[in-house]
């Protein structure tokens, strides 16, 4: 790709005049203002799609038109992404951890549109999925490319991506302490001063670009008007165990449904099944529709029954009896992953931040009525409870505690629930890490061998392209050939290593020199004995698709230094241990200096 040409003297300009730590500064300032924009651009886009989907049903006078309008907005997303953009949807935070793990924090250049454009649709036609995920790809996405436009070298590609995560957070929610927290809790391992402030910077620059272009209209904050009484601690306590056990069934339920929903195998199809589903869940409870934080408002202001607005039972039976509302609660709490499930599976693009901080609302609301019902006289604030229980939960399924406590802070302007805060996250936290050890991002990339943490030597090895390493200038011979056809590759050959591969491509032994060496040099035997009673077996072989633990392990068990690479029984070329330690050390010395 031809990046430097256009801007070739402007570098050259900055190499003579601009150290490497302030250029750093300058682009991660450009990041933030980008990012900015876009959280900009996307918020408004979605706002506009809701409006006039709303004022088409009351035109229209059809009540109930919007529960269908999830499948079409989930049909769009699939036929953009599948055959405009042939991008995917789903979890984009988890490709932005692929890339900065095995693509050296490349990001393709569509992700700084893609996700926006997808996640606009997904979201604005009521997809049950959040604005904030695909904001924090596209902004990752613009930090990666802004650092390869101005060649940076994959640590600082890195940095601009968590430049990028930080600012999107920042402008989508105007809490910049918390964007700054995301980037380091979630989206990079380490993280030292000189790499901090870049990400200050980003983050600021990002909210300036909220605040400049839409002022206090963010997603949505609540003023507090009463402080943390200590006797309400034994309530929190109990809270925080709630909000455990909710992000680790957000969790679980979350990933049943998509996998329950990919077995469907034709996209078209599943977007279709997954839209339906969805659009009945909408049915029973409108208030699954979008992002939901406008429900969290009205759970706030202390009104439930604003979630059970147009919802098709309630026309029918009404909500008079005492129990609905907190069995409305408990249910909604139950299906809300499912519908987040459907969204993301069926093929919508979203995040699951809004979700979490939606359900969390929810547990928080519903567990402070309980303590109201069993004793009048707690020290129980209903919206001090939600807004700790949306920190809760939001905790426990990002498992990003900071992150959540300072969200919520900033989002109240104020910390005079911090206590609270830092208590039920830290116990949600814990809950959910005793059974499930990695977040939803984390998750699958680890299963796959695709990320590593906690593990430098398993870090380092991850680094490491297996398919750069392959050797495939070994020249091969056939099994029937004799040895006098082998005598003209030696000669050839700078090396001793000669695999033995028949027609068909089929990988049979190997020879080396030390098996031909007694004999290569008597004529009289080299036209009668052929390569197929000299070979040699190997201990064990590879794939192209081993990750590097599964191969080093091969070379431990077979004590092999060289090892045979086959796919789909085609022989491909051989790995050298001695190419791989060296390439090792050369990636540990690197990540030592930086």
């Amino acid at each position: 790709m031809n990046f430097h040409n256009p801007l070739m003297p402007l570098l050259i300009w900055r190499l003579k005049h601009i150290n490497d730590n302030n250029f750093t500064l300058i682009i991660a300032g450009f990041v933030g203002i980008l990012a900015g924009l876009a959280a900009v651009a996307l918020k408004t886009t979605v706002h506009l799609i809701e409006q006039i989907l709303q004022n088409n049903v009351e035109v229209t006078g059809w009540k109930y038109l919007w529960v269908f309008y999830p499948v079409i907005g989930i049909l769009l997303t699939v036929f953009i992404a599948k055959y405009l953009l042939q991008d995917s949807t789903g979890h984009g935070i988890s490709k932005v951890l692929y890339a900065i793990s095995k693509r050296s924090s490349i990001i393709r250049k569509t992700r700084m549109y893609s996700n926006m454009l997808t996640s606009a649709i997904t979201v604005g036609f009521g997809g049950s999925a959040g604005l904030e995920a695909p904001i924090v790809v596209t902004g990752s996405a613009i930090g990666s490319n802004l650092a390869r436009l101005a060649h940076l070298d994959y640590k600082k590609r890195t940095l601009m991506i968590g430049c990028g995560a930080a600012a999107a957070v920042s402008a989508i929610f105007n809490s910049p302490i918390a964007g700054v927290i995301f980037a380091v809790e979630v989206m990079l391992t380490d993280v030292t001063i000189n790499k901090f402030i870049p990400i200050l910077i980003a983050s600021v620059c990002g909210q300036l670009m909220s605040l400049i272009l839409l002022g206090d209209d963010i997603l949505f904050s609540f003023k507090l008007t009463e402080g943390f009484s200590a006797w309400s601690t034994p309530f929190y306590l109990i809270l925080g165990l709630c909000c455990g056990a909710a992000s680790v069934y957000f969790t679980r339920m979350l990933s049943r449904t998509e996998d329950g929903i990919h077995k469907i195998k034709k996209p078209p199809l599943r977007a279709l099944l997954g839209g339906l589903s969805l659009g009945l869940l909408l049915l029973l409870f409108p208030s699954l529709y979008g992002e939901g934080y406008h429900m969290v408002i009205n759970l706030l202001k202390g009104a439930p029954n604003s979630l059970f607005e147009y919802n098709y039972f309630t026309d029918l039976f009404g909500t008079t009896d005492q129990w609905f509302v907190p069995l409305s609660l408990l249910c909604l709490i139950f299906i809300k992953p499912i519908a987040t499930g459907l969204t993301l599976g069926a093929g919508g693009s979203g995040g699951i931040f809004a979700p979490s901080l939606y359900m969390g609302g929810l547990v928080g609301f519903l567990v402070g009525l309980i303590f109201q019902w069993i004793y009048p006289e707690a020290p129980v604030n209903l919206s001090h409870f939600t807004l700790v229980g949306m920190c809760g939960v939001m905790s426990g399924v990002l498992h990003a505690p900071l992150t959540a406590i300072f969200l919520i802070a900033e989002i109240t302007s104020g910390y005079l629930l911090f206590v609270p805060l830092m208590l039920v996250s830290a116990i949600s936290y814990v809950t959910v890490t005793y059974f499930e050890k990695h977040s939803i991002y984390m998750r699958n990339l680890i299963k796959r061998g695709d990320i590593v943490i906690n593990d430098r030597d398993k870090m380092v090895l991850n680094k490491i392209s297996l398919k750069k390493m392959i050797e495939k200038d070994l020249l091969t011979i056939a099994p029937e050939a004799t040895l006098n056809e082998l005598i003209p590759l030696v000669k050839k050959s700078t090396r001793n290593i000669f695999p033995v591969v028949n027609e068909d491509g089929a990988f049979k032994g190997v020879i080396t020199l030390d098996n031909i060496r007694e004999i290569m040099f008597d004529e009289s035997q080299r036209n009668h004995v052929t390569i197929n009673t000299l070979m040699t077996q190997v201990p064990t072989h590879v794939s192209s698709y081993d990750n590097m633990q599964t191969v080093m392990n091969k070379f431990e068990i077979s004590h092999a230094w060289n090892l045979p690479v086959i796919d789909d029984g085609k022989y491909i070329g051989f790995l050298s241990k001695s190419r791989i330690f060296n390439t090792y050390r050369t990636h540990l010395i690197r990540q030592t200096k930086e």
